[in-house]
């Protein structure tokens, strides 16, 4: 693992103490690794949301009525054991 000198806010400070007093951590450098893995996740995240809003986007409109979409959806989810 690399080794690295940051400087953080007093609040900052104070906060990733209490995670490590409170046992949610082994040490502040667990706290802020769990964080940037968060992070990088929520960004994957919204990467992919982006991708398939372009994708809808660029898909055109539909002609179907709410009522038929999301009795299709309900089908797709109980087809999926998600129902």
């Amino acid at each position: 693992m690399v080794r690295q000198s940051i400087s953080v806010s007093e609040p900052n400070d104070e906060w990733l103490k209490a995670q490590v007093a409170s046992a949610e951590y082994s040490s502040k450098s667990e706290a802020i690794n769990d964080l940037i893995r968060q992070a990088r996740r929520r960004q994957l995240e919204i990467e992919h949301i982006r991708s398939e809003l372009i994708k809808a986007e660029q898909s055109g409109f539909i002609d179907e009525q709410p009522e038929d979409l999301l009795a299709n959806f309900k089908e797709e989810a109980r087809q999926d054991g998600l129902l």
